[in-house]
């Protein structure tokens, strides 16, 4: 179990990088983060569900999403929706996925109050496993540490904890 945790460090004050290996191959891998169908299983963290999920899978293509809180025993969270839009502007399958995150609401409107984030996603093959490096760059510091005191870390350990058990399912 060791070798599925995830390792998280801050470069440059302003860049999160997260990796996490799973035991599954990089075109499966790959395929949860393109396709809805699969992307409604596993995104988020737990407790929350994706009732929206719309996909445009190319360069310029965007992705709009809504989650939803579905757990009651998450108090004020239950019942809250968090919307959000990535504009992609690099795909290389199955091997890396660049994209522009960014907070809005239901009709996609970017929320400007909120930091945006570019995300680059490597997909790398290792014998039948798959590394995902995840580097989102942040405007600055300060933007890093909004996210990070809205427990994105946590939010993101559940959410890669619900891929692997997607992956697995899906293996079987």
């Amino acid at each position: 179990m060791s070798n599925n945790a995830m390792l998280s460090r801050v470069e440059n004050d302003r860049v999160l990088v997260l990796e996490r290996v799973f035991n599954a191959p990089r075109e499966l891998v790959f395929r949860m983060f393109k396709e809805p169908e699969h992307m409604k299983r596993w995104w988020g963290p737990r407790g929350w569900e994706l009732p929206v999920c719309n996909i445009d899978f190319r360069p310029g293509g965007v992705w709009h999403y809504c989650m939803k809180c579905v757990d009651r025993n998450q108090g004020d969270f239950y019942g809250m929706e968090s919307w959000g839009k990535g504009v992609y502007s690099e795909i290389v399958e199955p091997e890396k996925i660049v994209y522009t995150d960014y907070f809005s609401d239901a009709e996609g409107n970017v929320t400007e109050s909120m930091p945006s984030t570019e995300v680059t996603i490597e997909f790398v093959a290792l014998e039948g496993k798959t590394k995902l490096v995840n580097r989102s760059v942040y405007e600055s510091a300060e933007a890093l540490k909004t996210v990070m005191e809205m427990g994105m870390l946590e939010g993101i350990t559940d959410t890669w904890d619900r891929l692997s058990e997607a992956l697995e399912s899906l293996k079987g």
